[in-house]
């Protein structure tokens, strides 16, 4: 029972988990991601407040394009068509640059996101690969672990055919 490979690999698998756990990874890994979080969180209100500020400044061109009804009917006309002309395109450009921003916020987010992740699986593949290689030297040496060997050998040649 102790010469089996399933057996060794729980054995490895359990004393990896013990490893992330003495050091703390879990609790690494969420502070990381806690703080990326936080990060998102900022730039997603730094987003929200710049369309706060551009519907301000919409409203207040609104707000003096109402108070320009006051003056004589000729020059009111025609500041009535340059207004809504430029209220459109102001408009369109507002909305077009915070389609833009939102589409750049949320890119940037995906991509730390994907960054994170990545990050997280490569340290633990690493973590996983140096514990079993310190696992399997600690287990390999001397006579038991040259026996290993050779049965692990005679075991490979009937598991490929």
């Amino acid at each position: 029972m102790l010469l089996t490979a399933e057996f060794w690999v729980a054995v490895a698998f359990v004393a990896f988990v013990a490893i992330l756990l003495y050091y703390k990874v879990p609790a690494l890994l969420a502070r990381a991601l806690d703080d990326r979080a936080q990060a998102i969180r900022t730039e997603l209100d730094e987003a929200r407040r710049l369309r706060e500020e551009a519907q301000a400044l919409l409203a207040d061109y609104q707000r003096k394009h109402r108070n320009a009804g006051q003056e004589a009917e000729a020059i009111v006309e025609q500041a009535r068509r340059e207004a809504e002309a430029f209220a459109a395109e102001s408009r369109q450009s507002l909305t077009e640059t915070l389609k833009r921003r939102g589409q750049h916020a949320e890119e940037r987010i995906a991509r730390a996101e994907a960054d994170a992740v990545d990050e997280v699986r490569a340290a633990a593949v690493e973590m996983a690969i140096a514990a079993a290689e310190k696992i399997l030297r600690e287990q390999t040496a001397g006579a038991a672990g040259s026996q290993l060997i050779d049965e692990s050998i005679r075991n490979l040649k009937g598991r490929l055919n």
